[in-house]
């Protein structure tokens, strides 16, 4: 199910081979298939204690404890089905590549995606017997998009059909895995926070793909703003690059699917995760709170009487929206470093996040009409709008028009600047991936 047609490329690929953060990976030109599916685990701590939840001060478990053990599977499950999701999601992306530096790092992302499947088969092989063998088999036999057997999650269920949309979602899915993964890597099953540590080397890259993907994209369109002097979608558009109204609606679209993998905002599975030691917050150990949370409150927005308000509620049930917050202001951060580079080139334009109530299909909000401004409209007042707010068909087909590909090196396809760098301090020109 991987990449199409990739099978006897050579390809310039990071393989890690040691949990040594100064010499975890090496470089080189390698096949696909021969990449290393090594299962890397941190160094275990010799006397990590849990550090949440109900059992606070006692020893992380090395084993499953058997009350946990649904849960536990469950969660793993979950994490491991979402990474060959995303390389079946990514298939047909290389025959449409704008040049070999993205080339390479759409295969670099595709075999550590493998890899990640990996690491969590060998958690249910390792430590769940039969029924965790039986469920790493059934990891295979779901696929992305397929009609009797979907990937779990919606958002691994979409097509990933033009490279904007393969850059915006290794910046935000791709983001989501990291926050999912920074969680899982507080759990008191000390294996499965050893992997996810690990899990986490990798992921940094696949969210810089992302993020110098679509500034790449945002810089070639600035550069042809002001040699037309024009601001005028048509004319952006015949001249082969993607207009800002149209970035701004992929923005619009991946950021609300994103945020809804985080699930709904009360849950009392989340409360029972948390309580359990089975999965922490972002970033646990900096908090400055009791780390149990019995008595703690926090707020979330639901619609009432037409409007958006927010409610207080116990926060162990709310721990999906915590952690969905925590995710908000990180995916900020790169849109005010896209905006910078408009800036810089002198357009009044600017990109947001649309409100966190947009576009939404999970929790209370599932289902609302909410503009990405955060205003509650009725049905009639969404359908009017919403082509200015999601990309359209004719957006889509636009941009599917640009996706010719380009593999000569240090050749890039006229839509997309060049990066500032090449991978691993080689060259931009590098021959990243030899056709054989």
């Amino acid at each position: 199910m991987g990449p199409e047609g990739s099978t006897d490329m050579d390809v310039y690929l990071r393989t890690a081979v040691s949990v040594d953060p100064q010499g975890w990976a090496q470089f080189g030109h390698v096949k696909m298939r021969d990449y290393r599916w090594g299962v890397f685990l941190n160094p275990g701590e010799q006397d990590r204690q849990i550090h949440f939840g109900d059992h606070i001060g006692e020893k992380v478990w090395q084993d499953v404890p058997g009350e946990h053990r649904a849960n536990l599977r469950r969660i793993i499950v979950t994490q491991g089905d979402t990474e060959p999701a995303s390389v079946e999601q990514q298939r047909h992306l290389g025959l449409t590549a704008p040049s070999m530096y993205d080339l390479r790092n759409l295969f670099q992302i595709n075999v550590e995606e493998g890899r990640h499947l990996w690491a969590m088969v060998y958690l249910l092989h390792k430590y769940f017997g039969k029924d965790g063998r039986e469920e790493a088999d059934a990891l295979l036999q779901r696929n992305s998009g397929n009609d009797d057997n979907p990937r779990i999650l919606q958002a691994f269920n979409e097509k990933t059909p033009d490279w904007l949309s393969f850059f915006m979602f290794t910046y935000f899915t791709d983001r989501d895995g990291k926050f999912q993964l920074c969680a899982l890597a507080e759990s008191a099953f000390d294996p499965l926070a050893r992997t996810t540590k690990f899990m986490l080397t990798e992921e940094a890259h696949h969210m810089f793909v992302g993020e110098s993907g679509v500034s790449r994209t945002i810089q070639r369109t600035v550069e042809v703003m002001n040699q037309l002097k024009t601001d005028d979608v048509a004319k952006l558009r015949a001249a082969g690059v993607i207009d800002l109204p149209t970035i701004q609606r992929y923005i619009n679209f991946h950021f609300s699917v994103t945020i809804d993998l985080f699930g709904a905002d009360q849950s009392s599975n989340a409360a029972t995760f948390y309580s359990s030691g089975l999965k922490g917050r972002y970033e646990e150990g900096k908090r400055g709170d009791d780390h149990v949370l019995k008595g703690n409150s926090y707020k979330i927005l639901s619609v009432e009487d037409s409007k958006l308000v927010e409610k207080e509620v116990p926060m162990l049930n709310a721990l999906n929206e915590v952690l969905r917050d925590d995710y908000i202001t990180d995916s900020i951060g790169g849109i005010d470093r896209w905006n910078r580079v408009i800036t810089k080139a002198g357009i009044p334009f600017t990109l947001k996040a649309p409100h966190k109530a947009f576009h939404r299909n999970i929790g209370s909000l599932s289902g609302t009409n909410i503009t990405p401004d955060g205003q509650v409209v009725n049905e009639a007042q969404w359908m009017a709008k919403v082509g200015e707010w999601l990309p359209t068909n004719e957006d889509r087909a636009f941009v599917a028009s640009l996706m010719g590909r380009v593999v000569e090196p240090g050749k890039f396809a006229n839509w997309i600047a060049p990066p500032v760098m090449g991978i691993n301090r080689q060259p931009v020109n590098f021959d990243y991936v030899r056709f054989n």
